[in-house]
């Protein structure tokens, strides 16, 4: 299916966005009124859903506040589209290129809208982000350019496969990125320039403990999809440390304790435990692995 007859459907979290939200929905719809757009209104207490509604959205509400990565499952499950787009609530993404994500589609299963160095977001973020990309990108053995951009497009069928992996806050963009990328997937980052900062109300984001809950999910994903990446370099660790002490305790007391012992003992666990866990990674991940492949091959050929 060519990017031209995809159903698009675009995905909006909102909390407390009364002031942002109708103008979004309004321009989406301009760009293309076949557009569906669902406003997820995430338990907020000010005008948030009717504003979205008049605007000419379709409006989901959570009776209290569930988080980010919760709204963005629900709009996508209630959606009806091919595709779903999903934007921030809060006026910092352009409707205006949701076609240019859409449109790289036909070769790709994800389009991310990624910062630049012209996007206006404030330097404090922008070298959490740095940080981030990078050591995302370590860790998947693939570049990223933004892992944690909310303004991305996405083939619902592929979607589907990861989305009981969101957590019910942050980060949902950081979970889909390096799910996509270690399943072998196709992700293209497209540089917006003109991607903005907030310009109502407070960002959700805390930045340090959240640094920390964004590495949180990219270690959880390596170790559903390559433990063995993770389990290796601790089980060699732990295995050379343990022989190391023993070497010195010999040197020293003539005699092992039960510290080396442990840590020996414990390397060669680890390393056991990822090779099994590395054994349940290929088998979960066999039936779907050559799905991407295969679709490419399939759209070289046409």
């Amino acid at each position: 299916m060519k990017h031209d007859q995809y159903k698009v459907s675009v995905v909006i979290p909102a909390l407390n966005e009364e002031q942002t939200i109708a103008g979004i929905v309004s321009r989406i719809l301009t760009v293309n009124p076949d557009y569906e757009v669902v406003v997820v209104d995430d338990g907020s207490n000010d005008k948030t859903a009717n504003n979205a509604a008049a605007a000419g959205a379709m409006v989901i509400r959570h009776a209290y506040n569930l988080g980010n990565g919760a709204s963005v499952t629900s709009g996508s499950l209630h959606a009806s589209g091919d595709v779903i787009v999903m934007i921030d609530a809060d006026g910092q993404h352009p409707p205006e290129n949701i076609p240019e994500l859409v449109s790289y589609l036909d070769e790709y299963d994800m389009a991310v809208g990624a910062r630049t160095t012209q996007s206006k977001t404030s330097k404090f973020r922008n070298l959490g982000n740095y940080v981030l990309n990078h050591l995302g990108s370590w860790i998947a053995q693939h570049q990223i350019d933004d892992l944690t951009s909310g303004f991305r497009a996405i083939k619902k069928e592929v979607l589907l496969e990861y989305i009981h992996l969101f957590p019910a806050r942050y980060s949902y963009p950081t979970t889909i990125t390096m799910a996509l990328i270690l399943g072998r997937h196709f992700v293209k980052y497209v540089p917006i320039r003109n991607i903005q900062a907030r310009k109502h109300g407070n960002s959700g984001i805390s930045p340090m403990s959240d640094f920390f809950r964004f590495v949180n999910i990219m270690m959880r994903i390596l170790i559903m999809f390559s433990p063995q990446r993770f389990f290796f370099p601790l089980a060699l660790v732990t295995f050379l440390v343990g022989i190391s002490i023993g070497v010195y305790q010999i040197k020293q007391h003539s005699g092992v304790f039960g510290s080396s012992v442990l840590l020996s003992i414990s390397g060669i666990i680890f390393f056991c435990f990822g090779l099994v866990s590395e054994q349940l990674a290929i088998l979960r991940r066999q039936k779907n692995e050559t799905t991407p492949l295969r679709k490419q091959v399939t759209h070289a050929e046409k």
